[in-house]
């Protein structure tokens, strides 16, 4: 009441004003009036002089059920050719119709979506979300759409899991950070993302993962920070802060953290996406350690949990998806850890789909049998207030006209949801401007930052004879496999066709991986199995590596079995997503590997059959351990001097 109070008295000496938001094509809404507390026309939830809870009760008593519903359902929405809302395949007579902008905001009250796809357009991309939030100002009750996004600030592109950058700025990956252990810089990173995140629209981001990398065969470890807990904690709440500040309000994002209670110790390191992969297991009873992360989120103000897809196997917890699991949702995250904030489910546990042609089943490990009702039921009992992947609100209002979830329940968690969106400030400023859009989003001043980030993660596993950094005269002859020749050549140097040709090579390599051709998992990008080059791989590297001498970097996503190259290339790097410039930058000594290893990085794939999936560091003889990382020798200790 206080606050009620004090606001009441700034705001009864200005004068009743109406704000308008325009769109892109000049059109103006009348959305969020701010007017004089005296004026009891206005709703309490319009009103930016009342408190947040006073404005979310008000909100919540005017909606139906099926709006509170809506609120309850996080699907995901494309952009249409040429930045125009894609309204998809509506047809009112089928019984689900995804896709469709107007049937899921108009008809069925949603307003929480995640972007998939590319921005390759910030102004663009603005615009479009403007296109979008028009729908949700046309409806009843004006509730301004949240977007949500994995992340988009890397190089890597997972269906599922990433985005490719775009007109983003492109920092290392998750690993990299950790790489350079720097807190400051991580939360820079995140700061400069959140800006350019709301700068087009982006409001939630569903991250950070801080899945602990003791798989190392997981598919997913690229977007993980490390195998070790301490360090994912203390590069997370500099994550956390950075795109929240330290209280949530109109210039942040709010964050998913995830996925509880650790997603990494999957069975064999299959992904729990895919049916082989549902199960999670701790034969080292190391649950514990992987909540580390999850603790310190709490402490860094995290506002938001996913648990992952997988079931438990082997434990004292139901054998059932995390998301369905009441012992892991409300007894362990809630109850024992005292998280209150808001819990969304992965995506699509309720509904087959079909993805790219591929049949998608439902991700209900441990539920595959029960309906589509019974499953909606037991996300919502177990504790979460958020489905994600479904646009079926359908499911919820049947669930209490039929008495199996009261209509408290579900405000309990709508109560969460809407608060947030007044803590974001959508029901003050919905709109963005395309314009200011443009001129933030990878400007000169954050792709100088994160250039540098590229440059300085590079990992130096291997130096023979200290060749690098590379001092070539002119006219020298390289070859090189996947590096821009434009840019060897701006440097004087001359590219060749053949490693019989050169004096020396450059492979920049993608990383070793089961393609998984024709099928889903394939399809979907996920880099899975082998940590080892296949043979004949090996065979074709071996050649270069007998021929000329060869700098190898490779893309590091996971803790991969190279001993092979190391033994035979004069030097090989780690890189956890950088540009071609960034990697000459480093090979030729304009910058510096400052990077050490975020985990093990293993012998063969016969040492990963050997680890337990959820204990750290158990690995037979790595080829190199967690910490790894050379560095250039001065040209002083290159010369051999004794004064260095």
């Amino acid at each position: 009441m206080y606050c009620l109070i004090v606001l009441a008295l700034v705001t009864l000496s200005i004068s009743s004003t109406t704000s308008t938001a325009e769109t892109q094509d000049g059109r103006r809404f009348a959305v969020l009036p701010r007017q004089s507390a005296a004026n009891s026309s206005l709703p309490i939830y319009k009103d930016p002089s009342y408190c947040v809870d006073e404005r979310v009760e008000d909100l919540l008593s005017r909606m139906t059920l099926e709006e509170k519903c809506g609120q309850m359902f996080h699907m995901h929405m494309r952009i249409g050719a040429n930045y125009t809302v894609d309204e998809g395949n509506y047809d009112p007579d089928a019984p689900r119709n995804w896709n469709s902008t107007n049937n899921m905001v108009i008809d069925k009250h949603m307003t929480h979506f995640n972007l998939l796809g590319e921005i390759g357009d910030a102004r663009q991309g603005a615009a479009w979300f403007n296109l979008l939030q028009e729908r949700a100002m046309s409806t009843r009750l004006q509730i301004p759409i949240t977007l949500s996004t994995d992340p988009r600030h890397h190089q890597a592109n997972t269906i599922g899991a990433s985005v490719s950058p775009g007109a983003f700025t492109m920092w290392p990956e998750s690993l990299g950070l950790a790489a350079l252990r720097e807190p400051e810089l991580v939360r820079i990173m995140a700061d400069t993302a959140r800006e350019e995140y709301v700068a087009v629209g982006i409001r939630a981001a569903l991250h950070p993962q801080v899945d602990l990398a003791t798989e190392p065969r997981w598919a997913r470890i690229f977007n993980s920070w490390s195998e070790d807990a301490h360090l994912t904690a203390e590069m997370i709440v500099p994550y956390i802060k950075g795109f929240q500040g330290e209280t949530l309000g109109p210039n942040s994002v709010t964050t998913v953290t995830k996925h509880f209670p650790g997603g990494g110790s999957v069975m064999d390191g299959h992904d729990t996406h895919f049916d082989y992969g549902k199960n999670a297991t701790f034969p080292g009873n190391n649950l514990d350690y992987h909540l580390i992360p999850f603790r310190a989120a709490f402490e860094a103000g995290a506002r938001q949990i996913m648990p992952y897809y997988s079931r438990p196997i082997g434990t004292e917890f139901e054998p059932i998806g995390f998301a369905f699991n009441r012992q892991i949702v409300t007894e362990l995250l809630r109850e024992e850890m005292g998280f209150e904030g808001i819990v969304v489910s992965d995506w699509g546990l309720i509904t087959d789909v079909v993805t790219g042609g591929y049949p998608f089943p439902a991700r209900a490990w441990g539920m595959e049998d029960q309906s589509d009702e019974n499953r909606a039921f037991r996300i919502v009992d177990a504790g979460c207030d958020q489905l994600g992947g479904e646009e079926r609100p359908e499911l919820l209002v049947e669930l209490v006209n039929a008495g199996r979830l009261t209509e408290e329940r579900i405000d309990i968690s709508v109560r969460k949801l809407l608060k947030e969106k007044f803590l974001l400030g959508l029901f003050e400023k919905p709109f963005v401007d395309p314009e200011y859009a443009a001129e933030v989003v990878r400007n000169p001043y954050f792709r100088k930052l994160a250039e540098t980030a590229q440059r300085r993660s590079y990992t130096l596993l291997s130096n023979k004879g200290d060749v690098l950094p590379l001092n070539l005269e002119s006219g020298t002859r390289i070859y090189s496999e996947n590096v821009n020749i434009t840019l060897i050549e701006a440097r004087g140097f001359v590219s060749v066709q053949t490693p019989e040709e050169a004096e020396i090579a450059l492979l920049r390599l993608p990383p070793p991986y089961n393609p998984m051709n024709g099928t889903l998992t394939g399809f979907m990008g996920f880099r899975t199995g082998t940590l080892e080059y296949y043979d004949d791989e090996k065979a074709r590297q071996a050649a270069v590596y007998n021929t000329v001498p060869t700098v190898v970097d490779i893309y590091t996503n996971r803790p991969i079995a190279i001993p092979e190259v190391v033994e035979q290339a004069e030097a090989v790097f780690a890189s956890f997503g950088a540009t071609d410039e960034a990697f000459l930058d480093v090979v030729f000594g304009v910058a510096q590997p400052e990077g050490k290893l975020p985990f093990d990085m293993l012998r063969s794939n016969e040492a990963a059959e050997g680890q337990m999936e959820d204990v750290p560091f158990d690995t037979r003889d790595p080829v190199f351990k967690f910490g790894h990382g050379l560095r250039y020798k001065s040209p002083c200790e290159r010369r051999g001097g004794n004064r260095c």
